[in-house]
């Protein structure tokens, strides 16, 4: 694994106590089903290439598209979807070079302005970009005015791309009309971040299945198993059955929603402040949050293929 052996960071300190990602990654005992899709990861610079943007809440170790396309592989992997990092900003950089590096094998998700052109949405279009990203999680980014964000979407929307919004739980019900009124397809990140330390069947996790039962536009992504979980145990140490607090959420929104879920690494596991997951354990949580070869499928290649290579599907 010498592609993804060191983490570094170029011209930039990084914030104090983070976490780099985990170097050595054990090889995963689930073997993901043919053209697996790892739906949700990003890339960090390199800061000496690709600058962190000046607005930025915190800053990163490198990780770079060579080391995400070293782990896909050694994970089992085909393709990647690169989510544009918030520490860089608005400048679509580093994910655009990791897409037109790919050879066609990864999609990308911007983050844009209300400024931005046609012309460069085009651009980021033929790069291989497929949606934007509106994050409302407080103490990661500023506050973006909700018209702002309704304008960007029915930019977008004429290019078919979705809108991937992350938001923590307690605040779905002041989001919930905005989000009911995103003219796309909507991708939730990590579920919305349930608190797993409450039940499956409790109001708040009872919400935002709501919110995805009466609403037909609305995926989620059933990940982040590393950032939400409490009691673990974390991936790490050969442990092949990690985050089992986590697991009876991601179960039930798979079970309940098969064609509207995906999954990704999250690597390289930003703003992570207690421990960094081995990421071949990471994948062994998959066929405890769906069960069968049919739910897998669907989760790690029939929808995300669809969702970032419909050409390729026929749809």
């Amino acid at each position: 694994m010498n592609a993804i052996s060191k983490p570094v960071t170029g011209p930039f300190e990084k914030t104090k106590g983070w976490l780099d990602w985990y170097a050595d990654p054990s090889k995963p005992d689930f073997r993901v089903p043919a053209g697996a899709v790892d739906a949700h990861c990003h890339v960090f610079g390199p800061g000496a290439e690709f600058l962190y943007a000046p607005e930025r809440k915190y800053t990163p170790c490198d990780a770079s598209k060579a080391q995400l396309f070293a782990l896909r592989d050694h994970l089992g992997f085909s393709r990647n979807v690169v989510v544009q990092a918030t520490c860089h900003g608005a400048d679509n950089s580093a994910m655009v070079d990791a897409c037109l590096s790919s050879g066609g094998r990864a999609r990308g998700v911007a983050s844009v302005r209300r400024d931005v052109s046609d012309d460069e949405l085009k651009r980021l279009n033929e790069a291989g970009v497929r949606g934007v990203r509106f994050n409302f999680v407080k103490r990661l980014v500023d506050f973006t005015p909700k018209d702002e964000l309704m304008e960007i979407a029915a930019r977008i929307a004429k290019l078919g791309w979705h809108v991937v919004i992350y938001f923590e739980a307690v605040d779905l019900p002041e989001l919930w009309d905005f989000f009911t009124a995103l003219p796309t397809t909507i991708i939730v990140d990590h579920m919305g971040r349930p608190d797993v330390r409450k039940p499956t069947d409790g109001p708040e996790f009872a919400l935002f299945l709501k919110f995805m039962r009466e609403n037909a536009n609305v995926w989620a992504k059933v990940s982040g198993a590393e950032r939400l979980s409490v009691s673990g145990p974390p991936a790490l140490n050969g442990e092949r059955e990690p985050y089992r607090d986590f697991v009876p959420f991601a179960r039930r929104v798979v079970e309940e929603f098969p064609g509207r879920v995906v999954w990704g690494t999250d690597w390289p596991h930003p703003n992570l402040k207690d421990h960094m997951p081995d990421d071949g354990l990471l994948v062994d949580i998959l066929p405890h949050i769906a069960p069968t070869a049919e739910l897998q499928r669907k989760l790690l290649v029939d929808n995300p293929m669809r969702l970032y290579w419909p050409e390729e599907r026929g749809v």
